[in-house]
């Protein structure tokens, strides 16, 4: 599962002297525990230097074994002076009857904004600041081959929001400007029947959670979240793949700023800073052609098209944003088929963005 809207994306680059090492470790175990420098670039924050640690293992039975269960933590400082830490992952337990995804995350933030809704200009730019405190919990359940029934948990501390006075932040009227705290529960339904956690080359993954926020979760506003995920995987000739995603984030209620639909990032709609366009609501459709060229490289083409808006009656082409680009991969681990990424996408509206991060966009 990619990162919500709600965390500031994590830029991950390893440093060239650790690839050898983290390759070997890997090959001759599926289970390993490495930790790395970190050398990021992105949109959002620019240069990056920090370390991460990943730790990759299996539980097996007597019949089967459990996909490769993920557990990575990072601390960065970036050129904009912005901080994030974080511990994501998923554990796949003993035949998958069980599975966790989790992350918890602190940032400092400068931002920036641009107001709301699908048109919104390059010159209402205006800087803005916070502290992030996250935590996501989901749980799933085995209910049949395939299928599971999740919990869904998420909590959300905004703290010493800065802004300017009088700017769009005040003239917009939105949620949540003098800090703010939510907490919902919800639940899941998930069919995946993909070959791999990290890069499948076959298979579907359709899942559909909402989450709730109220009072009485102990939440400062009332308003629920619907999210709806596809995506399928096609093997082609000698290991080229087509991926596709189609991607809806939905929401109904009294919205706060770091709960809104966001576009833009590292995992959708690359080539836009992450936020360029916010709203209540928003729609994604990806592609991507994946294919290998010789030793570990790879590399890969996307298309991306994206909107937001208000409410679903504006959830339309008008004003429809698009981005495209290009991609190398380095396997860091062949076996586990786990990738660092390359891209530049460049989108419509004269966006474009290089990022390198840890595992593929979807």
């Amino acid at each position: 599962m990619q990162l919500l809207t709600k965390t500031p994306s994590l830029p991950i680059s390893l440093l060239i002297l650790t690839f050898s090492f983290q390759c070997s470790f890997a090959q001759k175990d599926s289970s390993g525990f490495v930790i790395f420098p970190v050398l990021a670039r992105s949109i959002e924050t620019g240069w990056s230097i920090g370390a991460a640690s990943s730790v990759t293992f299996h539980f097996k039975d007597k019949e089967h074994a459990a996909r490769t269960s993920n557990i990575q933590g990072i601390s960065i400082y970036s050129s904009h002076r912005q901080f994030i830490a974080a511990i994501n992952g998923s554990i796949y337990f003993p035949s998958e009857k069980f599975i966790i995804n989790q992350q918890l995350s602190y940032s400092y933030f400068p931002d920036k904004f641009w107001g709301l809704g699908k048109i919104a200009a390059d010159s209402n730019e205006e800087d803005y600041r916070y502290h992030q405190y996250y935590i996501y919990l989901h749980p799933q359940f085995l209910l049949s081959k395939n299928l599971f029934l999740g919990l869904v948990y998420e909590y959300q501390n905004v703290a010493d929001l800065r802004y300017d006075s009088g700017g769009l932040f005040d003239k917009e009227n939105i949620l949540g400007r003098a800090g703010y705290h939510v907490s919902g529960m919800g639940l899941s339904v998930t069919f995946d029947t993909r070959n791999n956690a990290f890069s499948p080359d076959h298979g579907a993954l359709l899942q559909f959670y909402f989450n709730h926020f109220a009072p009485a979760f102990a939440s400062d506003f009332t308003y629920t979240n619907f999210v709806v995920d596809i995506r399928k995987f096609i093997s082609l000739y000698k290991q080229q793949v087509l991926a596709f995603q189609a991607y809806g984030f939905f929401n109904a209620g009294e919205v706060p700023l770091r709960s809104l639909a966001s576009l833009g990032g590292a995992n959708e709609m690359r080539g836009y800073y992450a936020g360029r366009f916010r709203d209540k609501n928003m729609y994604v459709l990806q592609s991507e052609y994946r294919t290998p060229l010789f030793w570990r490289l790879g590399a890969v083409a996307f298309g991306d098209v994206g909107n937001v808006a208000a409410n679903l009656s504006g959830m339309n082409f008008k004003e429809v944003k698009y981005s495209a680009g290009l991609g190398l991969r380095f396997a860091l681990n062949k076996t586990e088929r786990l990738n660092l990424r390359l891209d530049y996408g460049v989108g419509s509206d004269r966006n474009n963005g290089f990022y390198v991060q840890l595992g593929e966009a979807f």
